[in-house]
C-alpha cells in the first residue's frame, strides 16, 4: 500500500500578496504522520494554526479564505494544489501575513521547490477516499456542476464557459498527477478587464499587475475609461479598439484559462482532508462551488468513515480454499474463509460466501436463517490467522492461538446470500509471536461487524 509522503525539508517563497499588495513570505515545513495540512500565522500573537479544511474556508471572492478565531489566511488555492498533485499529505506551513504571496499566478514555483526539497515516505498508509458511486452537486443558479465518477486514481475534466469572444469556451483534462508539472502547474490566473473597477472597489486584488495574472479584454468600452483603468494598472494606455489578451509573456497554452481552473479546482479539493479515487468533471467551476462540493465530500467521507475494499469476483485470488486448508486446521463445518484476495505488509481481505446451506443455519434460526455473531467473529479470527502465518517462513509448520477478542459490535445481520469481505490489519508489529489487529466485516458497502484481537503464533509442526 502507497505510504503518505511529506517534504524532506522546509524552503520558503516570498512576494507580494493578490489582494492586500503586502510583502509576505510563506514557508512549507515537514509534519509528522497524520497531520494533514495546516497553515500557521507566525505574524499574529500565540501563533495561532488552523486546519485547511473546506469547514473552515469562510470567503471564496476571488480566492479561497481559511478563517478560525477571526484570524484569515486567503489566496491558497496555488500553494495546496501544488501539495496534492505531487503526493505530500502532511505539511505545515507558515505564513506573516493574511494571504500566500500571489508570485506569478500560477503553481509552478511551488512545485520547483517541492522537488528541488523533496519528500520522504512516511510510516502511516495513505488513507484514500474510493469514488464507488456518482456523486454531484450544481448550482442552478450559476450553471456550474462537479460530478465525481469511480475511476482508479484522480482525474479531472474541467469546462470553463464565458460570456466573452476571446474565451467563449475552453475545456482542460488531466488524466495522471505526475503531469501536473508539465501540463497544469505554469497555468496563471486570469482577470476580466470588466471586473478590475470592481475588484479595487472591493479592496481586493491591490497587488495585481500584469507579472501575476493574464488580463483579458473582451469588451470595449470608452478610450477615457480604457485609459484610466490602465493607469491603475500602471501599464501604458492601449488601443480601445483593439480586443484581446494584455499581457507581459505570451499565453503558456492557448487553452491556459482552462487549465487554470482546473489547478484552482485541484487547490480547493485538496481541502476535503483525503486524497481521493475518482474522476472530477466540473463544468464552469470557481471557488464558491469547489467549496461547496469538497464541503459535501467531507460529509460523505463522514458517513462512510470506513470503507468495504474493493472486491472483483472475476479475478484470481491470492490465496484460494485449497491454500487455505493447508495453514489452518479448520475443517468443515468450521472452516470460515473461502478465498482471500488481497494481502499487504499489515492487513488482509478474505472473504466469506453465505449459503442456506450452511450447517448452523438449522437452528440459528431455521424460519429466519441468521449467521450468528460468534461465527461472524471466528470467520475474522481465521482472517487474521492467515495474515499472521503470511509473516513467517514455513507457515504450515505454525498454529495461531487467540488470547483475547475486544470492542465486538455487530451492526447488521447476514442472511444466506450475503458475501462477508473481511479486512484485517495489524495494529503494531508483531513482537515475540503476539500480534494486536483489528477487523471490519463488510456486507456490500455496509460494516456488519467489527472486532479487536490479540493471537499468538506458535511453532508447534
Amino acid at each position: 500500500m502507497l505510504k503518505q509522503k511529506t517534504l524532506k525539508d522546509s524552503f520558503s517563497l516570498s512576494g507580494k500578496g493578490l489582494h492586500t499588495g503586502l510583502d509576505l513570505t510563506v514557508t512549507f515545513n515537514p509534519a509528522p504522520d497524520n497531520h494533514g495540512y495546516k497553515i500557521q500565522r507566525i505574524d499574529v500573537e500565540g501563533q495561532p494554526t488552523i486546519d485547511a479544511v473546506a469547514d473552515n474556508v469562510t470567503e471564496t471572492t476571488r480566492g479561497t479564505v481559511l478563517s478560525k478565531n477571526g484570524v484569515k489566511v486567503s489566496t491558497i488555492e496555488h500553494g495546496m494544489a501544488a501539495l496534492y498533485a505531487l503526493g505530500i499529505d502532511n505539511c505545515l506551513i507558515q505564513v506573516n501575513g493574511p494571504e500566500f504571496p500571489i508570485l506569478d499566478g500560477s503553481a509552478q514555483y511551488y512545485v520547483q521547490e517541492i522537488e528541488r526539497v523533496g519528500t520522504v515516505e512516511q510510516n502511516a498508509v495513505k488513507d484514500f477516499y474510493i469514488i464507488k458511486s456518482k456523486i454531484e452537486f450544481r448550482d442552478e443558479t450559476t450553471g456550474s456542476s462537479i460530478i465525481v465518477l469511480p475511476d482508479e486514481n484522480f482525474s479531472l475534466n474541467v469546462l470553463v464557459s464565458y460570456d466573452s469572444t476571446i474565451i467563449p469556451n475552453q475545456f482542460a483534462t488531466l488524466e495522471d498527477m505526475h503531469k501536473f508539472k508539465d501540463e497544469v502547474a505554469a497555468s496563471r490566473t486570469f482577470v476580466f478587464v470588466r471586473e478590475i473597477e470592481p475588484l479595487l472597489s472591493a479592496g481586493l486584488i491591490k497587488g495585481g499587475d500584469l507579472d501575476n495574472a493574464i488580463v483579458i479584454y473582451e469588451r470595449k468600452m470608452s478610450q477615457e475609461s480604457f485609459d484610466k483603468l490602465a493607469d491603475v494598472m500602471g501599464v501604458p494606455h492601449m488601443d480601445a479598439d483593439q480586443l484581446g489578451y494584455i499581457n507581459h509573456k505570451p499565453l503558456v497554452w492557448p487553452n491556459e484559462c482552462a487549465r487554470h481552473k482546473l489547478l484552482d479546482v485541484i487547490g480547493d479539493l485538496a481541502l476535503i482532508g483525503k486524497p481521493i479515487k475518482g474522476r472530477i468533471i466540473a463544468t464552469r467551476p470557481g471557488h464558491t462551488i469547489n467549496n461547496k462540493f469538497a464541503r459535501q465530500m467531507r460529509k460523505e467521507i463522514r458517513l462512510h468513515e470506513i470503507q468495504a475494499p474493493s472486491y472483483d469476483c472475476n479475478r484470481e485470488p491470492i490465496m484460494d480454499v485449497n491454500r487455505i486448508r493447508e495453514l489452518l486446521p479448520h475443517r468443515y463445518p468450521f472452516q470460515l474463509v473461502d478465498k482471500v484476495i488481497e494481502i499487504g505488509a499489515n492487513y488482509i481481505v478474505g472473504i466469506k460466501n453465505i449459503t442456506a446451506n450452511e450447517p448452523f443455519f438449522q437452528g440459528h434460526f431455521p424460519q429466519e436463517p441468521v449467521m450468528p455473531g460468534v461465527l461472524q467473529v471466528e470467520a475474522m479470527a481465521q482472517v487474521g490467522g492467515l495474515l499472521v502465518l503470511n509473516s513467517v517462513d514455513e507457515p504450515e509448520r505454525y498454529s495461531t492461538y487467540f488470547m483475547k477478542i475486544d470492542g465486538v459490535k455487530f451492526r447488521q445481520k447476514v442472511v444466506p446470500g450475503d458475501t462477508i469481505i473481511f479486512r484485517v490489519e495489524l495494529l503494531a508489529p508483531i513482537r515475540r509471536g503476539v500480534s494486536t489487529m483489528k477487523g471490519y466485516a463488510f456486507v456490500g458497502e455496509k460494516v456488519v461487524c467489527e472486532a479487536e484481537f490479540m493471537a499468538q503464533i506458535v511453532k508447534n509442526k
